[in-house]
């Protein structure tokens, strides 16, 4: 389903009503617009860029690690130092 939005003064895009209930789009929340593309533009939620940098760091773990083996392996590090 396609939908429009007015930029109004000040650059202001009003986001359709159907959308902010359906994302939980409340007054007061931000949002992130990136360049998706040539000539595209996006529209993310707060929680979907959480999402998406947490996705990222997890695919960059070679294997899960607990808190106690990070405090070690700090522990270690700054000996070294």
């Amino acid at each position: 389903m396609t939908f429009h939005a007015k930029v109004i003064a000040g650059g202001k895009i009003v986001i359709p009503a159907e959308l902010r209930r359906e994302f939980g789009i409340r007054d007061g929340d931000s949002v992130v617009i990136e360049r998706a593309g040539e000539g595209t533009l996006a529209i993310k939620i707060h929680r979907q860029v959480i999402e998406e940098g947490q996705c990222a760091f997890r695919n960059m773990l070679q294997r899960p690690f607990t808190v106690d083996e990070f405090i070690t392996d700090r522990r270690a590090g700054a000996r070294e130092q």
